[in-house]
């Protein structure tokens, strides 16, 4: 439950934020990054509290993020390439549910800990946080 209430206040934070600054890249990315890096540190602890503040931060990171997330495609597409954008994105998460659990379990059965999964995932979100980097500016201003 802790970590769930840290998210849903990150959430409204970094929305906020990004609402304010009508900023949507780094408000998305950064969270990317705190989680993935959050991720990566939670296989290295004993700690219980150290392990709760952990994954208060992957929840925050990754709740964070889906605000600002979603409003990137509609700044830089229009039409019904948005809804071709939507779509692809829908599919490519979609491949990630059944990737991401797949592949963490073949490791932990191979490693003998969770500690192989938790840096794949992680090593993914380091993926995500670079390509979000990377996407081109917004080119369409949004009025609301």
């Amino acid at each position: 439950m802790i970590p769930s209430l840290a998210a849903a206040a990150g959430m409204v934070l970094i929305s906020l934020s990004s609402d304010r600054r009508m900023e949507r890249k780094f408000h998305a990315a950064i969270p990317v990054l705190g989680a993935a890096l959050a991720l990566a540190l939670l296989g290295t602890t004993r700690s219980p509290v150290f392990a709760v503040g952990l994954l208060c931060l992957v929840e925050i990171g990754l709740c964070g993020f889906l605000a600002p997330f979603w409003a990137i495609p509609s700044g830089f597409l229009s039409g019904s390439a948005v809804a071709t954008g939507f779509a692809l994105i829908n599919s490519v998460g979609n491949l990630g549910g059944f990737v991401g659990p797949s592949v963490v379990g073949f490791m932990t059965q191979r490693t003998g800990s969770m500690y192989g999964g938790l840096a794949f995932v992680s090593a993914c979100m380091l993926v995500s946080f670079a390509l979000l980097v990377f996407l081109p500016r917004e080119t369409h201003t949004q009025v609301h």
